[in-house]
């Protein structure tokens, strides 16, 4: 959705320090005419010999280019083996750029790829125009999104990391350019400050997020506590989780047809068929390269994936190019540590295809479960898939593990979670939910016999 009645960077937040002033220019555009409204934006992509010039990738960098406020004034393409050292494309290439800006009086070119400083620099030199890459983008769409403090501290960190080694050279230029995409949120205030401050920021919010973490830790062992079993929603960006949790659980989560709307985890409680209470989590979606400073600050966030019983992973099966979203979050989720995590496959917005279009979806996803969340059809099915999938219930035991018997421990934690140990006298006392089925090879070590066994 684009950003209208103001200009982009108009409402900046504060920056790296507490009181540090907020400086504030209207984008100016290689014209040299002032203009109000939408920057106007060139999109410049880069792909491989054999690559497809088509779309998919200059489609996706067109919406993120969108949902940050900018109009689409051009797309530039170049087939080349690898990037430019100096230039990321070629020098006929940045010709071409530089006339194409002119042309349309575009106020910022966007690389659907990431920029070194250096060709960043260079870049900004040759074009005389703001120049951002692909990941300045979705840190600047991040910063627009983020409501809750834990959001904002990891936007602001991730901009931070991601700003420190452009600072050289880049001053008076950006102080020229003004504000606009790439330069709203914490990191556009007082760009010209020195290393060391941005440093000292970097450190100081890394110990804000930490006890966020800590703080996120407390809450999943309060779950683990209470035996609740944990499913979150991945996917693609506006694939329609926010939809689903809503659906579900019959929250009020914001949705929007837009990318990246949902940034904060939401937490709610789903009935399951057979009875037992699920916790349903929604995350932020991924994108295909998803920037490696939005993974590192929002580390604490991300652990809601690591730590899930299961993945409830949401597809928008009426998305042309849905194979290629799979696979990109199938990749961040290795990434991440989950690749084996268990999970259910969500095909969802079936609404939207013919009875052939969703056959062809289905045979290629032939475990996928067909939903429409908007109109909330397919979702008895699924919470049954769900109850399937998820691990079965668990007893809550109470097991005193004799000194020379301490392999039992690590096969108990490969069996279950792990509540609360102490080392006693008489051997290792242990309490931990284990799955009713597998308590069998314990019992010997039951602390009370039966008594000690309590389901959940």
């Amino acid at each position: 959705m684009r950003t209208t009645g103001m200009p982009l960077g108009h409402k900046l937040r504060r920056g790296l320090a507490a009181g540090a002033p907020s400086e504030h220019h209207e984008p100016v555009p290689a014209d040299g005419m002032p203009r109000t409204g939408p920057e106007r934006a060139i999109l410049v992509g880069m792909v491989g010999p054999r690559e497809d010039e088509g779309a998919e990738p200059l489609q996706e960098l067109a919406r993120l280019a969108d949902t940050a406020g900018a109009q689409v004034a051009g797309l530039v393409v170049q087939r080349l083996n690898r990037p430019h050292p100096a230039t990321a494309v070629g020098a006929g290439k940045v010709d071409e750029i530089r006339s194409r800006v002119r042309s349309a009086g575009a106020d910022v070119v966007i690389f659907d790829a990431d920029l070194t400083p250096a060709q960043q620099r260079n870049l900004e030199r040759a074009l005389e125009t703001k120049v951002l890459d692909r990941t300045a983008l979705v840190l600047d769409i991040f910063a627009q999104r983020a409501r809750s403090r834990e959001g904002r501290l990891q936007v602001e960190l991730a901009q931070m990391t991601y700003l420190l080694p452009r600072l050289a050279g880049r001053g008076v230029l950006l102080s020229r350019l003004g504000g606009g995409i790439g330069t709203r949120g914490p990191g556009e205030t007082k760009l010209e400050v020195d290393r060391r401050r941005i440093r000292t920021r970097i450190t100081a919010l890394g110990r804000e997020i930490d006890a966020l973490r800590r703080h996120r830790q407390r809450e999943r062992q309060s779950r683990k506590d209470a035996a609740l079993p944990v499913a979150v929603l991945v996917g693609y960006t506006n694939a329609g989780k926010s939809t689903l949790l809503n659906a579900l659980t019959r929250a009020h989560v914001l949705t929007a047809d837009k990318l990246f709307a949902t940034l904060d985890p939401t937490t709610r409680r789903v009935a399951l068929p057979d009875r037992r209470t699920l916790l349903l989590v929604d995350t932020v979606g991924f994108i295909q390269k998803l920037p490696h400073e939005l993974v590192a600050a929002f580390r604490a966030t991300l652990e809601e994936v690591t730590e899930a019983d299961l993945l409830i992973h949401v597809i928008d099966a009426s998305h042309p190019y849905w194979t290629a979203q799979r696979a990109a979050v199938e990749q961040v989720l290795r990434e991440l540590g989950a690749g084996s995590t268990p999970r259910v496959t969500v095909l969802n917005k079936a609404d939207r295809l013919s009875t052939e279009a969703l056959r062809d979806v289905t045979a290629e996803e032939p475990e996928g479960i067909p939903v429409s969340a908007v109109r909330g059809v397919g979702l008895a099915n699924l919470l049954r898939r769900i109850a399937v999938a998820l691990p079965g219930p668990m007893e809550r035991v109470r097991l005193v593990i004799p000194y020379h018997r301490a392999g039992v421990l690590s096969r108990l934690y490969d069996a279950g979670r792990v509540v609360r140990r102490e080392d006693g006298d008489a051997g290792i006392v242990v309490e931990a939910d284990v799955p009713a089925a597998g308590v069998g090879p314990f019992r010997p070590y039951l602390d009370g016999g039966a008594a000690a066994r309590t389901a959940h």
